[in-house]
């Protein structure tokens, strides 16, 4: 199985995927961000197309490939459920990673809403630096990540870690 966690930065993805990890036997975290750390190592800005010279690397091409790729060779490999925490709401990406999972194993996707005074409270307690990339990101993702096609939405405003991984677990199955 694999179990996407989206939302925007500061939703929770990353907490509620490090929880749900220690529920779900024979599971790992893969987290498609480190592609994209990757791509932006090996490929310069001066070799990337034009629409790829963004301050988003989920806009160079291959980082959505090679998400899919690499999550396809995991789960044959290592034979593990994945856990995969991302902000994914470009509706090009989000369709064609969904329909690629689904492709591989039985797919889940959960979406993390807050309000954007929730998440900006989260930013800065984790550290982000105020105005920067993330707190700038904040809009574009509560507008986008709302939307029906982004469902199952988890508000995660009022709820702990805990009422958020049960409901997670309930939803797939591995508990009553």
């Amino acid at each position: 199985m694999i179990i996407m966690i989206n939302g925007a930065f500061g939703a929770g993805k990353t907490t509620t995927a490090q929880v749900l990890q220690t529920h779900i036997p024979n599971s790992m975290i893969f987290d498609p961000e480190v592609i994209g750390y990757m791509l932006r190592e090996i490929i310069p800005e001066e070799v990337r197309l034009q629409e790829e010279r963004t301050d988003d690397f989920q806009d160079i091409e291959l980082w959505r490939i090679l998400t899919v790729k690499t999550v396809e060779e995991v789960k044959k490999k290592y034979n593990k459920h994945l856990i995969v925490p991302m902000t994914i709401y470009k509706s090009r990406n989000f369709e064609y990673i969904l329909k690629e999972f689904q492709n591989i194993d039985k797919l889940y996707h959960f979406c993390l809403i807050a309000s954007e005074e929730t998440i900006h409270q989260r930013l800065a307690s984790r550290g982000d630096k105020e105005g920067g990339w993330t707190y700038q990101q904040t809009k574009k993702c509560i507008n986008t990540l709302t939307n029906e096609v982004y469902k199952e939405h988890i508000n995660t405003d009022q709820l702990s870690t805990n009422e958020i991984i049960n409901r997670i677990l309930l939803r797939i199955g591995l508990i009553k």
